[in-house]
């Protein structure tokens, strides 16, 4: 299977590449290295540019007419920011699919595989959610995918024989534990990143928020290895005509959600715990209030990921933070080597 990967760069979508090409597929990738890495694009087919460049999207397809489905991953992911920024998120995130899409429907490409947030949902009073939860984005990024699931449930029943699947993430962290790929920035902005960030400088790691009502007050979490999160791409993709099909009555719907996670739910204290664990070291921590856009956070349950991929989890937490740890150790020598 050939496939078009947008932002396959990037950190999650360059590891669903490896996971392709592991699996024997070809992945094409399509970056603008607005963030992501274009070391991370080495020994695979790539083209630099922006998703919603008609002319490019059309020499993609007649150069690799076999490309088969496309992994939208390209996105801005950074809630602070969108917060700041919202009409930036908007466009970049909402209106750049839109031309893809379109794009997509005159070269005849017509299964798309999304990259979307479980950071839309309303947590239940056990901080669970499923596929058929509320959906109550707390940031201006969080409502760019949903509208964007909207978009694609609207879309598959317009005529064009577009099909879509909606994998909605919970909180990726780890990296290729081959080490091919991993985080693209040094610093990020998650829970994760800024606790590396503090450990290694001897800071204070800053607990944003431990008011929420959880079993500690900190915001709770569902940490998938990006590992097990592309191998749940791999299983999607190869089961794609499975999931979905033409939406007509007694036919299998045309547009599938289905989570991204592990089933457990992690507050931020725990996860400081077990970064702890990992290092063997102690990690100095201090309360602080909510960062804009903020939320308590949930985690899901596992059915129907289980049932239509026959994926589950199969990294732990600490094998995520190891990881993670890893590559930075890797990144560092990159970024010293240019």
């Amino acid at each position: 299977m050939k496939v078009l990967i947008t932002g396959g760069a990037g950190f999650i979508g360059s590891t669903i590449a490896s996971a392709v090409l592991d699996h024997g597929g070809v992945p094409v990738i399509l970056d603008s290295l607005v963030t992501g890495r274009e070391s991370f694009t080495e020994g695979r087919v790539f083209y630099r540019g922006d998703v919603a460049d008609g002319a490019l999207i059309d020499r993609i397809f007649a150069g690799h007419p076999e490309i088969e489905a496309v992994v939208h991953c390209a996105a801005l992911i950074v809630v602070p920011d969108s917060v700041s920024e919202p009409l930036r998120y908007y466009r970049e995130n909402v209106g750049k699919t839109i031309e893809l899409l379109q794009h997509l429907e005159r070269n005849g490409c017509r299964r798309v595989l999304f990259s979307s947030s479980a950071s839309m949902y309303q947590a239940g009073a056990d901080f669970t959610v499923d596929e058929d939860s509320e959906l109550d984005p707390g940031s201006p990024y969080a409502a760019t995918k949903t509208m964007v699931d909207r978009i694609l449930a609207d879309a598959v029943r317009g005529g064009s024989g577009l099909r879509a699947v909606s994998l909605r993430y919970f909180n990726p962290i780890g990296a290729d534990p081959k080490m091919r790929t991993g985080l693209q920035l040094l610093n990020p902005s998650h829970a994760l990143g800024k606790m590396v960030e503090a450990w290694e400088q001897g800071e204070f790691f800053r607990l944003t928020g431990v008011d929420w009502p959880t079993s500690d007050g900190t915001g709770i979490r569902d940490y998938i290895h990006v590992w097990d999160l592309a191998q749940a791409h791999v299983a999607a993709l190869t089961r794609f005509d499975q999931l979905v099909g033409g939406g007509r009555d007694g036919e299998r719907p045309a547009h599938v959600v289905i989570n991204l996670g592990t089933g457990k739910g992690v507050t931020v204290r725990q996860l400081a715990e077990a970064f702890e664990t990992v290092t063997g070291t102690p990690l100095r921590t201090e309360d602080a209030p909510r960062r804009p856009g903020d939320v308590v956070g949930a985690y899901t349950r596992c059915d129907r990921s289980a049932e239509l991929l026959d994926w589950h989890a199969k990294y732990e937490l600490e094998d995520g933070i190891r990881h993670a740890l890893e590559w930075r150790r890797r990144l560092l020598e990159l970024t010293a080597e240019s």
